[in-house]
């Protein structure tokens, strides 16, 4: 792929990027029983430093944070430690690290955290979600609902999750407020049916997102701290209402975030270019956009129209550690192997054949 449009270099925040492609975040299901990053991480992300802007898998900011098996942690300085491995291998081979914070909220089941205890969660509703467990698929089950007290503890647990992040050597961290998952839990009305100060409104949903985003930018610079939303997207059990309630919501939100100057949104999308555009027009800095399904001829159309600075990749960047160098000389790609996304160890996971050595 030729297009001059990704290869012209772009300044994000403190950061210098070659180009406009970027690693997206992807849980991989690899690290250490006490969610200490795993010893091939640091590996797996090397190879795909060319990428520039390297966003990691969710990490939990906490115990209550985790909900699949083997994700990784960053709040122990044993977690500190095995992302310091990752930030070092990154940088060594020029390329910039942002970890993202991911509290999954309900989406979790007690046999999966290091504490089993319920889940918690805006309110007392069930996700009904199968989640996978040593002993199979069970249904995740009823949460506990947050007090406000709990909701400043949380917040808490991000502030520190995202100083923890920088003590390890990462350049940022991305709030994980998309997906299903705890912030993106608080937004959507049949997740959120409390009546205090956290529910109801617009303006009461959208709150909790707000302060955890304060929060970390205060901890550790506006300009180290980037946000992932998804607008409409069903996932975990999640229903926002229709297009028009989607809209007024996180115009809002987008409005509310955008004064605290952040270095990037990122935008995993859904499809209502509208809104998209809406939200762009309003955000002061870097926007990254994501689509499901977006072809390998597509993936610069969002900064060609001006809706994005920069393109994450997934699945390519998955099965390609030489992704940029196969995109820039138009060469062919491997095929994914989704049998390998969760699996663990190196098979499907740091084992792609790159074209030339990375």
């Amino acid at each position: 792929m030729n297009s001059s449009s990704l290869w012209q270099p772009f300044k994000l925040g403190r950061l210098k990027l070659p180009h406009r492609l970027a690693l997206a975040p992807m849980t991989r299901n690899r690290a250490n029983p006490d969610g200490t990053p795993g010893e091939l991480a640091a590996e797996y992300y090397r190879q795909r430093a060319a990428l520039g802007l390297l966003i990691t898998e969710g990490t939990q900011p906490s115990e209550d944070g985790q909900g699949y098996l083997t994700t990784p942690g960053i709040y122990t300085p044993e977690h500190i430690a095995g992302w310091a491995k990752v930030a070092d291998a990154v940088h060594e081979k020029g390329g910039h690290l942002f970890i993202q914070l991911m509290h999954v909220g309900r989406i979790s089941h007690p046999d999966n955290t290091p504490h089993h205890r319920q889940p918690v969660a805006p309110s007392a509703i069930s996700a009904e979600q199968d989640m996978f467990t040593t002993e199979g698929p069970k249904k995740t089950p009823v949460p506990r609902e947050l007090s406000v007290a709990e909701i400043q503890d949380v917040i808490g647990e991000f502030r520190h999750a995202a100083a923890s992040a920088i003590a390890a050597g990462a350049d940022g961290v991305e709030i994980h407020a998309a997906n299903g998952y705890l912030l993106h839990q608080f937004l959507a009305p049949n997740a959120n049916q409390r009546t205090d100060s956290y529910g109801g409104s617009i303006e009461n949903r959208a709150r909790f997102v707000v302060e955890v985003t304060q929060a970390v930018a205060e901890e550790i610079g506006a300009d180290r701290t980037g946000i992932r939303i998804s607008p409409a997207f069903p996932l975990g059990g999640l229903d926002e209402g229709d297009a028009e309630a989607v809209r007024a919501q996180y115009r809002y939100l987008v409005g509310e975030l955008a004064k605290l100057n952040l270095v990037y949104l990122h935008v995993h999308h859904l499809g209502d270019d509208e809104l998209l555009a809406a939200l762009r027009e309003v955000w002061p800095t870097a926007v990254l956009v994501v689509r499901y399904g977006r072809e390998r001829d597509g993936i610069d159309a969002d900064i060609v129209t001006g809706l994005a600075d920069l393109a994450p990749l997934g699945r390519y960047a998955l099965a390609n550690p030489d992704i940029v160098e196969r995109l820039r000389t138009d060469a062919p790609l491997n095929d994914l192997d989704p049998s390998t996304l969760y699996t663990g160890g190196a098979h499907g996971y740091t084992d792609y054949p790159a074209r030339t050595g990375v």
